[in-house]
Formats: structure tokens, sequence, C-alpha cells
């Protein structure tokens, strides 16, 4: 979906990519192609379920079990199925997710092996029968087909750099609207191959970085020995008010507004108990007295700080920002401290992620949020960790807002409980978990010419 949209691939560019990277950033050994069908092949035996009144008696005004598409498409969010008589199923509201917010992806993501990965399917909560009891996968005898599509899904894929780095990439849960990180098994596999291993959490260190610790660390056992916080000069000018049209004109002036966001996300970063290091990831345009203020900034803040210029130098462009990081790894690493307890009440945990990872003053739960709080409480699911669904452009739920906001609300207008993948889903804002295509699409610039694939970015 995001290859054809605005966001581009996930493969980075120039000197430092990933290849084959049309491949990854389309079809990729049909991964997601293999999620896709899991996740619909459940809605259409829940529909089947639904037809032929199957037990437990599913009430089709409360099966929450969208569909998935990989695509951004605005038109699918809100449909109506089963139209057309009775031999076309139960007429009912229903919609569909981008693939990489499907419970299905989280699930393959956070799944240890294929042991629990089946258990994890076989708890997703599909709907409700009449009288508010669960109805899970395993009730409507999918998860045997469904384990099928992903055998081969769950297998780590590996690839290479440009200049033959070896690199895992499996799985692709956005960070805006689900948990943000590759597999704990790909990463595991990592560990037992190198002696380092990097692993990306994104978007930002407000979304991926949070539910990486609060997520798949706690889930995986996995810990840290240091924390690179990637800040870019085009990025901390358009937090300090400039248009996105203009950041190539040289600006330190927009570069110093826009520290605050820098400063707010390093402080989150402390907050696990963590000490960062900022990379300031080089583009052509920046000048060097834009580089200059970000390099007082760290300076002054005791920030270990590195440009690094790999876009354009390949691996030789990172070497000072690698010697940093050894330099500064934990020689042993010291557990990170989680951002709340699981056993803590739902609400303590969403403030406690506002306040110190956003800079938020509280949280505002909607009326319909306290009615999904209950229903998740009752079926005895309040000890779940939460995945916060916010925009990426902004510390607060308004995109509207760079830079650091300072004593906002952060609204929360729904939850939804994800069983399987062992999570709450918090939806704040406008987020939405079917993007829609911009005004002029990247679709617009792709085209095949005699072999090749020409326009991806």
């Amino acid at each position: 979906g995001p290859v054809f949209g605005v966001k581009g691939g996930g493969t980075g560019g120039g000197a430092c990519q990933l290849v084959p990277m049309e491949d990854i950033n389309l079809h990729f050994n049909g991964d997601f192609h293999a999620i896709t069908s899991a996740h619909n092949l459940l809605a259409a035996m829940v529909d089947n379920h639904l037809h032929f009144r199957g037990s437990p008696a599913l009430d089709a005004r409360r099966v929450r079990w969208p569909r998935v598409l990989d695509m951004n498409d605005r038109a699918l969010r809100e449909v109506v199925l089963g139209l057309g008589g009775t031999g076309n199923g139960v007429p009912r509201q229903s919609g569909f997710d981008i693939t990489a917010a499907s419970e299905i992806m989280a699930i393959l993501c956070l799944a240890t092996g294929r042991d629990d990965l089946r258990r994890r399917i076989e708890r997703i909560l599909v709907g409700y029968t009449a009288d508010g009891q669960p109805v899970t996968a395993a009730d409507v005898k999918a998860p045997g087909a469904m384990m099928a599509l992903l055998r081969e899904a769950i297998v780590p894929n590996l690839v290479q750099s440009v200049e033959g780095t070896p690199a895992f990439v499996h799985g692709g849960p956005f960070a805006n609207i689900a948990h943000g990180c590759n597999s704990i098994l790909a990463t595991r596999m990592a560990l037992h191959h190198a002696d380092w291993v990097f692993t990306e959490a994104g978007f930002g260190f407000d979304l991926g970085a949070e539910k990486f610790y609060d997520i798949k660390c706690r889930v995986a056992g996995l810990d840290t020995a240091a924390v690179v916080l990637v800040a870019t000069v085009r990025a901390l000018k358009m937090h300090g008010g400039v248009a996105k049209n203009v950041l190539a004109a040289p600006d330190p002036a927009a570069v110093e507004r826009g520290l605050g966001n820098l400063e707010q996300h390093l402080a989150a970063v402390r907050a696990f108990g963590e000490r960062p290091i900022v990379a300031l990831n080089r583009f052509y345009a920046d000048h060097p007295d834009e580089i200059a203020v970000v390099a007082r900034y760290c300076a002054g803040a005791g920030v270990p700080f590195a440009e690094s210029d790999h876009f354009m130098r390949g691996g030789e462009g990172a070497l000072e920002l690698a010697e940093l990081v050894e330099a500064h790894a934990e020689p042993e690493s010291v557990p990170y401290t989680p951002m709340y307890r699981l056993d803590e009440p739902l609400l303590a945990k969403l403030q406690q992620v506002a306040r110190t990872i956003y800079g938020a003053r509280d949280v505002v739960m909607s009326a319909q949020a306290l009615k999904d709080l209950k229903e998740i409480e009752r079926l005895g699911y309040g000890n779940l960790p939460v995945c916060v669904a916010k925009t990426q452009n902004s510390l607060s739920d308004d995109a509207r807002r760079p830079g650091r906001p300072r004593d906002f609300e952060i609204t929360v207008r729904g939850l939804q409980l994800n069983a399987g993948a062992g999570f709450i889903v918090v939806l704040t804002g406008d987020i939405l978990r079917m993007p829609g295509l911009p005004e002029r699409p990247q679709a617009e610039a792709i085209d095949l010419v005699g072999e090749e694939i020409t326009g991806l970015r």
C-alpha cells in the first residue's frame, strides 16, 4: 500500500539500501499475501458461520473481525456485506483495514514459533453471541487452515545491503496503527548469527520504540545495548515551522526552533533507563550551519552525536556512527525499565505513556472508549499492554501540531482487543487503520519499462 501512496518503500536508498529492492517493496516471497489471505479466510469462515447458524451462535450485530487489503483504499473503510438475498450471506456493516494493521500481522511478528502462532490464532476474538459471550477463531474452526496459509510466511527472509551486509526483513506492522516492529523470530535469529544486531522500530521513538520495549521486548525477553535516535535537519525544520516545499533552503533558526521535538524524544529514551545516541542522517541540501545547530545542542545535552552520510557513501559514511555506538553501548546490558506494569489499570498505563513519552497533560476517554474498556475488563484482558494508534506527524494526537506541543490532551475514541496478538489497540485522534491515497499518489510515477520497474522509492 504505502509504496503506491505517499510513504514509499522500506528499503533505504542511495548507497545504503537493501536488495532486491523491487521484490522487497512489492510481493517479496508472498508474506503479505499470505497474511492477507489468512486474515480474510477467517473473515469468510465467520460469515459462513453466520450464514449456516453455527454454534456458538454469532450475533451479526456484534461481529468485530474486518477484512484486510494491502492497499491504501479509503473507499473500503466502511462497507455493507451480504446484500443480494439470502444466498449471499447475512447483511451487516463491516470494513477493511490495511494488511499492516491486521492482527494476523501482529501475531506473526510476536509469535515465538509455530506452536505459539497457532495458540495466538486460536484465541483471536471474532465477535460475540447475543448474550455477550466471546466467539473465537477456534470456535469457527479456522486456525488449521490459517496455519497452512502461514506455513512459509513465519520463516524470516534473508536479504542483503548493496554492500553485502546481511539483513532479515520479516513482518511489517506500521507503528502509527500497530506495534511497529519486525518479528521476534527474525531478531532472535539475527542474534544467533552476529555480534551486533540493529533493529528498527518506527515511526519515531514515541510510537515504534515505545511499543518495541513495552510489547516486543516484554514478550520476547529482549533487551538493548544501545539506542540510536535518528534525526534529520529536514524533520527539525518542519518541526520548526518550515513548509515541506521549501525545506531545501538553509534555515538554522528553524532547526533551532525544532529542537524541542528532539528533546522530548531524548527524554523518552532516558525514561526507559537507556542512554540515547543521536545519528544525524545527512541530506544533500543540509547546510553546515544547520548541522552545527544539532551538534551544539547534543554536546550541551551530553548526548553522543555523529553525522551519518550513508546515503551518499554507504558503509564508509557511517563509520563515525558505528564507532560511537561501539564506544557508548552498554558493556553488559542493563535491563530497561518498562513504561508501566501490566497489572496497572488501563487508564494509568495510557497516562504514563502519554505524559512521559508524548509530553501530554492527560488522557481523555470518550464514552465509546469507556464502554470498550468495561467490555475488555469483563472478558479478563485488562492486564494486557497497550498499543496506541496515533499520528506519526506529531507528539500529540493532532497531525497539525508539530514541534513539541505542550499542555495538550490525548483523546481516546475507542479500544480494540487483540487477544491473539496480546495487546489492546488504543485509537486516538482521527487515526485510521485503512489509509487513503494522496492527491498525487506515488503510483503515478511507477511503471514497467521493458523488464525494469521504474519510479519506486
